[in-house]
């Protein structure tokens, strides 16, 4: 069972809260858990108790505080429109700050390397996470992904995507391997939100492989 702590990110009258996950004994490593645009709700926590489970410390920043405290959406049409509103609002810049924080906060308390974990719009924060601060990750259908591929990564970062999600087709995929050769891009028989098992395009053999992929990148990178 994780705890909510609050996270100083050095911004004038701003803080956010987090929420952490620690292992029993010592720990493999650190996770950033980055939300999707539904905020750090009972999947996005329940995703850190599962890396907290595996050894590592998992830490879920609230990323959505700086424009409004507390965010848990429902995944109906009403908590789309309402995230999409708020990452509109938020832009990238300030939430990979607050990933980079905390980060640095896992790194200093625990003496562990951290790498991060994100989905939907957290799987393009999880990208640049590695492109820009050198935190290895694994980014799952981030469908904002592809302006930055060209800048030069300072960490590895794999991709996961489904072949149904109809908001990343083919052609996006593809130039993942073309412009990040070096990095792994996976394809799984599935949609878009296929990790999450509380919506309906879970699925549970592709969510499955992609964490045994991502458990293996991080044992490898975060060793």
């Amino acid at each position: 069972m994780g705890r909510t702590l609050i996270l100083d990110t050095s911004r004038p009258h701003e803080s956010i809260d987090a929420y952490l996950a620690e292992p029993v004994g010592t720990p493999k490593g650190g996770i950033v858990v980055i939300q999707e645009i539904f905020g750090v709700n009972a999947h996005i926590r329940s995703v850190a108790d599962r890396f907290a489970a595996e050894g590592y410390v998992a830490i879920a920043p609230a990323l959505f505080d700086p424009v409004q405290k507390g965010v848990e959406l429902g995944y109906d049409q009403d908590g789309m429109q309402k995230g999409v509103k708020y990452i509109g609002e938020l832009g990238l810049l300030r939430p990979l700050q607050d990933v980079g924080i905390a980060a640095a906060l896992i790194a200093d308390q625990y003496k562990v390397k951290v790498g991060t974990v994100g989905y939907c719009w957290g799987g393009t924060v999880a990208a640049l996470a590695a492109l820009r601060l050198g935190l290895p990750s694994s980014s799952y259908y981030g469908s904002r992904n592809l302006p930055f591929l060209t800048e030069p990564a300072r960490a590895n970062v794999i991709f996961h995507f489904g072949e149904r999600d109809h908001s990343i087709p083919p052609e996006m995929v593809e130039k993942h391997r073309e412009l990040k050769p070096e990095m792994d891009t996976w394809v799984y028989p599935a949609d878009h939100g296929f990790n999450c098992d509380v919506r309906g395009s879970y699925d549970e053999p592709s969510a499955k492989l992609a964490w045994e992929r991502t458990l293996s990148f991080f044992a490898r990178e975060l060793a």
